[in-house]
């Protein structure tokens, strides 16, 4: 199951574990914190990156609009997790949105101190180039379930993955996130996870959704064994 949820982490909160102590110091003292309101936007499409950001608490959503204005949710980044920087190494503007879900506070890092950091400390370099190339295979799972899975597996599938981002305390998202999530509608949702709860998989308390039989919610995603096999490339 682990080998499977790495699959759909970016792992972008070990960025920052690989340093010596000196080495923390010194890009800790490059950050200033900023606190953003649940709605407000951290970044947004199109935009010029200015730098890059550290979640020191709460969550938030990383989303592209679609056809019709909708929006379709690819990761939700929560405390640890370091955001921002593909753009800005890429030196191109960004090709998505990422939106607080709740109160949320960050460290903040501009563009030239985490350029100037990048040769100061080569392995933090490499890490984050190495990281971003381990996105793209991220996305490129998501992606794969979004098209070749029906919505009941993608749902489950998804539950299984943001217990795993909560922690198991709690999914605490929106009806119209989880929608945008898996790529269905918000009453195809609401139907599904009444089915999910009628069959003893989940409990819902103060509208967070708590994993009750993990083993039963993997016996909802058709061919368990075959799609993992097919997203770990064995």
């Amino acid at each position: 199951m682990k080998k499977l949820l790495v699959k759909f982490d970016f792992k972008s909160d070990f960025l920052l574990r690989g340093l010596t102590k000196p080495q923390k110091e010194k890009v800790i003292e490059c950050f200033e914190t900023i606190t953003f309101k649940r709605g407000d936007l951290l970044f947004y499409e199109d935009g010029i990156p200015t730098g890059a950001f550290y979640i020191t608490e709460g969550k938030a959503k990383k989303y592209k609009k679609v056809i019709d204005n909708q929006e379709q949710i690819f990761y939700i980044y929560k405390k640890g997790d370091f955001l921002g920087y593909h753009a800005l190494l890429s030196d191109e503007r960004y090709q998505d949105s990422c939106e607080a879900l709740e109160p949320l506070t960050a460290w903040f890092i501009s563009k030239e101190n985490l350029l100037q950091l990048m040769e100061d400390i080569p392995s933090m370099k490499s890490a984050m180039i190495q990281n971003m190339a381990h996105e793209f295979g991220v996305l490129a799972n998501t992606i794969a379930v979004l098209a070749q899975k029906a919505q009941m597996p993608r749902l489950a599938l998804f539950i299984l993955i943001l217990d795993n981002r909560y922690d198991g305390q709690g999914i605490e998202l929106s009806r119209q996130d989880l929608s945008n999530l898996i790529g269905a509608t918000r009453e195809s949702v609401g139907r599904m996870l009444k089915e999910f709860r009628d069959a003893g998989l989940i409990n819902i308390r103060d509208k967070k959704i708590f994993l009750s039989d993990l083993s039963g919610l993997i016996d909802k995603i058709e061919m368990p064994m075959k799609i993992n096999k097919h997203l770990l490339g064995e």
